[in-house]
């Protein structure tokens, strides 16, 4: 039987590289851009025109639009992920640093366990599963509480609570993709999502009042990269990179990029951010990285749908 050669391991390893780092670095994308533009706007800027640009690849290649069925459900999942699920991040990272931000959305396999565990019935709750939510809890519960004497200053509660909300939306959405008809092409599928998503999230900007409190002009050059960084690099090129791993690695190897992308985020949010990297943020991030690494190895019965390109960072 003749074999394909095998695909160079630069390539390979650059692909890591781009999920890895560029995903995690998005979170302090976001909030540079935050910080200067109103987050849902911000969020409808990143989304609108990455979905454009993937839809209409998809479409170029041949690629059939989706059905009036299949729009339906994209425009339902995309309300969840985008506006339930982003819009909520965006927000929150006006309150919360980019890197604990990266870990509090980290939590979404825990209210994934719980969903299957509570509703689908997909799931027992063994020991080691109990353990592992019980860590995460005590995770959140590190970053976010007055009481304990870790040093630093607890997260703002509000976007806390904001954070959990968008992981909570996030986990509904992916119960709800195994069900609804979407389109069989992942890009095709993807772009269509960010498309509708950044329409919605335009809606709830302007319900919000946000574009007459956004003044162009008075928005510094480092917000507008970051914009173009989150829209060619975390959308476009993140998410190339990965629909080309996740046909040539397993999932489980594609899949570490959920127990990275929080580390990264951290670190680069310490280094080029400014923020603050104390005895609070290490604790709270390393039990929340245990519970995500033993709640996903420990799923056999399903597959779990993680942050992939069409919504990571």
């Amino acid at each position: 039987m003749e074999t394909k050669p095998d695909r160079p391991l630069w390539l390979t390893l650059l692909a890591f590289a781009i999920i890895y780092l560029v995903w995690g670095s998005t979170f302090l994308a976001i909030r540079i851009g935050v910080l200067e533009v109103p987050p849902f706007l911000f969020a409808a800027m990143r989304f609108t025109v990455a979905g454009v640009v993937l839809y209409g690849w998809m479409l170029a290649k041949g690629e059939p639009s989706p059905t009036r069925r299949q729009w339906r459900s994209i425009v339902a999942v995309a309300l969840l992920i985008f506006v339930g699920d982003y819009g909520l991040l965006f927000w929150a990272e006006q309150r919360v640093p980019s890197g604990v931000a990266a870990v509090m959305m980290a939590t979404i396999p825990f209210f994934m366990a719980l969903s299957e565990i509570v509703f689908l019935r997909t799931q027992r709750l063994t020991v080691r599963l109990a353990s592992a939510l019980l860590v995460g809890v005590g995770g959140v519960a590190v970053l976010v509480s007055r009481s304990l004497n870790l040093g630093g200053a607890p997260i703002d509660r509000a976007g806390a609570v904001a954070l959990i909300l968008g992981s909570i939306s996030w986990s509904v959405a992916s119960i709800l993709t195994r069900r609804l008809p979407l389109p069989s092409s992942k890009v095709m599928s993807s772009g269509t999502q960010m498309l509708a998503g950044g329409v919605l999230l335009a809606l709830a900007s302007v319900a919000l009042g946000e574009p007459g409190r956004f003044h162009p002009s008075a928005v510094s050059r480092g917000a507008w990269l970051s914009l173009l960084y989150l829209i060619v690099a975390g959308s476009v090129i993140g998410f190339t990179a990965y629909t080309w791993l996740i046909q040539h690695e397993s999932p489980t190897k594609v899949g570490t990029y959920a127990y990275v992308n929080p580390l990264v985020a951290v670190l680069l949010g310490y280094l080029l951010g400014g923020e603050a990297l104390g005895l609070r943020t290490m604790v709270g991030t390393l039990f929340i990285l245990i519970s995500v690494v033993a709640i996903t190895t420990t799923r056999t019965k399903q597959p779990t749908a993680r942050r992939s390109a069409e919504d990571a960072g």
